[in-house]
């Protein structure tokens, strides 16, 4: 006879954002036995509790198989590692991406002000020599705010992150926030897609844009400082103090018309202390803005920059190990940085303990009830 099996009371609510990804099998002959919604849920659900390869979600899936049926029907059991690869390295991830950032929209309550820090990233491991594939590059937009992952668009391998980086600004909403960037998005073209969106830039200005740097320095040469702002950090064995300098004379910026809505250059001294040693170092950094001449917010929105580098891709690397991931098939390491980031912003959000996010995963992996409580279902 065969098992029956009762259809679940409530679904999670995050599968609705990805109705419109469509099943890659579906173009194969032949009957699935796992849905693509369960295979989703499976793998969210694994990678939380700390599975980080195809074969410890499937792993996972079989020993946790009583607790999924809760949610989803799982008819035919839960997926071999096989299965879960041959899926993942079909999925579209440019639909997938989509909706993701529908997804992230709902839970997302991005603030006036807020900066949207955006920076790529290589997939190290994810290169596939033998079929003449190189390591995927990955633009990612970040709320330093909220703590959450917005989007991400992959490089084309003929291309960099100057095309990559207007079409992740032309999926996100952004009204409102401060979007920084690094020397490598000081491009007039996108200082122009973030004013279409109705937000501010803060570019750095490096020696990509040689031009550029050389006459803001001669502006902060000859021009009188408008606004100042000055702060202090303790840790990490040393100390450090930083000092945001702006100017809103630009009639001696030759360059200023070529920059949609540009009302600010800054100019932020870092000097370093190391306790230990006591060797010091002075680092100084050059930015233009849409922003009004505010140092304290200036210098704000650059330390927040970092959030990218300190809380989104140091977790994909340390916690969720992804350099060291050796998915490479088609499409598999894109789609599985889309899962490690659901599953970073979904940790991130559970504030009821103060627990780190490896322990939070262990916690999720031994309790069933705080996996429900990161998965808000």
């Amino acid at each position: 006879m065969p098992t029956c099996y009762s259809t679940p009371k409530t679904h999670p609510a995050f599968p609705h954002f990805f109705k419109d990804l469509k099943d890659p099998r579906r173009t194969v002959k032949g009957n699935h036995l796992y849905p693509l919604e369960e295979i989703l849920f499976l793998s969210i659900s694994a990678v939380i509790s700390g599975a980080d390869s195809w074969t410890s979600i499937s792993l996972f899936g079989r020993s946790k198989l009583d607790w999924l049926r809760k949610w989803y029907p799982y008819q035919h059991g839960t997926p071999s590692h096989d299965v879960l690869g041959r899926v993942f390295s079909a999925l579209d991830p440019e639909v997938f991406n989509r909706c993701f950032i529908s997804w992230v929209d709902s839970i997302a309550q991005l603030t006036s002000g807020e900066v949207i820090a955006v920076d790529g990233k290589t997939i190290c491991r994810s290169a596939d020599k033998t079929a003449g594939k190189s390591a995927f590059h990955v633009v990612s937009a970040f709320a330093s705010a909220n703590g959450l992952c917005l989007g991400q668009v992959a490089v084309d391998s003929k291309s960099n992150e100057i095309t990559a980086i207007p079409q992740l600004l032309e999926l996100l909403a952004l009204k409102g926030c401060v979007v920084t960037l690094d020397a490598m998005g000081c491009q007039k073209n996108i200082a122009h897609a973030i004013r279409d969106k109705q937000a501010d830039y803060i570019l750095m200005v490096k020696g990509n844009q040689k031009g550029l740097k050389e006459q803001i320095e001669k502006v902060f040469s000859i021009a009188p400082i408008k606004d100042e702002y000055q702060s202090r950090d303790l840790g990490h064995g040393r100390i450090e103090f930083r000092k945001c300098e702006v100017v809103d004379q630009l009639r001696f910026l030759d360059d200023r018309n070529n920059w949609q809505d540009l009302k600010s250059i800054a100019r932020v001294t870092s000097q370093r202390i190391n306790k230990q040693s006591g060797k010091q170092s002075v680092e100084t950094r050059y930015y233009i803005t849409s922003l009004k001449p505010d140092a304290q917010i200036i210098s704000q929105s650059v330390r927040g920059h970092w959030a990218v580098e300190n809380n989104l891709h140091w977790s994909l690397d340390v916690i969720f190990k992804e350099d060291a991931s050796l998915k490479k098939k088609d499409h598999s390491a894109l789609n599985y940085n889309m899962i490690t980031k659901m599953a970073l912003n979904l940790i991130d959000r559970e504030s009821s303990t103060k627990k780190s996010k490896p322990s939070k995963r262990l916690l999720s992996a031994l309790d069933d009830k705080y996996r429900e409580k990161i998965l808000k279902i």
